[in-house]
């Protein structure tokens, strides 16, 4: 570092998992000098290689740490691993940026930011849209919710993740426009389902009629990633199937405080509490195409 370069913050990660791997691996490319928590400790070695402090709790990854991130399944992991046992939040230094971008209900990230803020914490909700090959690439959008200085603070650690930092508003608003878009794709992942198991058995041509409707008017990118997916039955996880319902859930319960019902959440979400039924629960979410092929 020269003299005339700014030191990089110290950054706290929770959680290893399809993302935060990836997201680790990013910062500590960037130079942020960088611990790192997963509940299972095996995830967390190859980081150790790469220069990461491999910590023994929550709040051990906070000590010390002046941006503290976290990547975790849902609001009762995200619970558990701040306000818990060796919880972080309780560790976190006075005037630490809490990012939290875990896709949460907006419930749960609201009471999050208040204890943060009894504790002098700054806080902002950053949920990421992307999946593992854009972690891994640090191409990454954040949604995020917070005021500006917070944002401000927050920025220098997720641009190096990123491709975009989207400030929507204040607290609770990344949480928010998340649930609406996983809830718009989760119908579209469904839907092509259906569609193209119905190609399947209809007797056309399956790659003609893809390479048609990538091109019609219902593509888009999730459409060709996913169709692709789906036809070469490869289910290796970019975003985990049973993640994907729980989000459905989180954003019917959301929509429902805005006195909305989701209607065609809900047809979405049978298909995919079918699929973990079925036992595809820790594969990728296109494999919920598997038990409407094997009806």
């Amino acid at each position: 570092m020269s003299a005339h370069e700014t030191p990089k913050q110290s950054v706290a990660l929770l959680g290893l998992g399809t993302m935060g791997a990836g997201m680790a691996t990013n910062l500590l490319k960037a130079g942020f000098p960088l611990a790192v928590w997963n509940r299972t400790a095996a995830k967390a070695q190859p980081l150790a290689a790469k220069g990461a402090r491999i910590a023994a709790s929550p709040a051990d990854a906070a000590k010390g740490a002046q941006v503290i991130v976290a990547m975790l399944a849902d609001d009762a992991v995200s619970r558990s691993v701040w306000l818990g046992d060796n919880g972080a939040l309780a560790a976190a230094e006075k005037g630490a940026v809490l990012i939290e971008s875990s896709t949460l209900s907006p419930v749960w990230v609201a009471e999050l930011a208040d204890h943060a803020k009894q504790h002098g914490l700054e806080f902002i909700d950053a949920p990421v849209t992307g999946s593992r090959v854009q972690a891994e690439g640090g191409q990454l959008s954040f949604l995020v919710g917070g005021d500006e200085a917070a944002v401000s603070l927050a920025r220098p650690v997720l641009e190096p993740m990123s491709k975009e930092v989207i400030h929507l508003g204040p607290v609770g608003s990344g949480a928010k426009l998340k649930l609406i878009n996983n809830f718009l794709a989760a119908v579209q992942i469904a839907s092509l389902a259906e569609g193209l198991t119905w190609i399947e058995r209809s007797g056309l041509d399956r790659d003609k009629a893809l390479t048609f409707l990538k091109s019609a008017a219902p593509g888009s990118p999730l459409v060709a990633g996913i169709s692709a997916r789906m036809t070469a039955k490869n289910y290796d996880v970019n975003f985990l199937l049973r993640l994907m319902t729980k989000d459905i859930r989180y954003a019917e319960n959301e929509a429902a405080s805005c006195d909305l019902q989701l209607s065609t959440a809900m047809a979405a979400r049978r298909l995919f509490e079918n699929a973990i039924e079925q036992g595809y629960g820790e594969k990728d979410m296109s494999a919920v195409i598997e038990p409407l092929r094997n009806k």
